[in-house]
């Protein structure tokens, strides 16, 4: 089966060579985690080594914003020239009121699509899942991402969703994104001693892969993310 490469050393190696390539796989955690960090890492390096073609949707950062601050933790932008597509989607958020009888979550999958016709693009990172479900309305929410997600596939990309949870809890889902979606990569902050606190990564689920269930430490420096056996006081 094809795979998709996280680039996160020595964390591919414990997936048995990366993602299923067409999965829709959350990445969770809490507030300062790196989630968007790593969400783009994985896009940033995928088009570097493999040319291949990736869009991230950001529906709360503006796009200035969000390259200002990948720019500042040493991803280095221009070199992907225009294999990456930073898409701010808030823009949609601002004209609610002007869509008329299309619901935003209509006007998001047209312009994905769009997008996918004009780029083909094979990775997608959608930023973040709570805001999205918040400019859907969605009704019921476990039937209408169990949709969302077929759609997904039916795009046929590789799709990453960033979805933030709350603090001192190990719930993975609200609304039954944990079992509609086909892996979790979960990273939390875990607090060592009274002084230190370290990010952690562990692969919760992969469908159609054999993988780790362990915690690894997740070191970030200059641009590369790197997971390595817990690192204990």
């Amino acid at each position: 089966m094809e795979k998709v490469k996280t680039y996160i050393e020595g964390f591919d190696k414990r997936m048995n060579g990366g993602i299923p390539r067409g999965n829709v796989v959350l990445i969770i955690g809490e507030p300062g985690t790196m989630k968007s960090s790593l969400a783009y890492s994985i896009l940033h390096n995928n088009a570097l080594k493999n040319k291949e073609v990736g869009t991230y949707v950001t529906l709360e950062q503006s796009r200035k914003g969000l390259l200002r601050h990948l720019k500042s933790m040493g991803f280095n932008i221009d070199a992907v020239g225009d294999k990456i597509s930073v898409v701010d989607l808030s823009l949609i958020r601002r004209k609610l009121e002007k869509l008329g009888e299309h619901t935003w979550l209509h006007i998001f999958k047209s312009y994905a699509k769009n997008l996918k016709e004009n780029m083909d693009y094979t990775l997608l990172v959608i930023d973040s899942l709570q805001v999205l479900g918040l400019l859907a309305g969605f009704e019921r929410p476990r039937n209408e991402l169990f949709h969302f997600f077929g759609w997904l596939k039916d795009l046929e990309v590789t799709t990453f969703i960033i979805s933030e949870q709350p603090s001192n809890t190990m719930e993975f889902g609200k609304y039954g994104e944990d079992f509609l979606g086909d892996g979790i990569i979960h990273l939390k902050m875990e607090k060592v001693d009274d002084i230190n606190i370290q990010r952690r990564i562990r692969c919760v689920k992969m469908r159609e892969t054999k993988h780790s269930f362990n915690y690894y430490t997740l070191l970030f420096q200059n641009g590369v993310f790197k997971a390595t056996k817990v690192i204990h006081d």
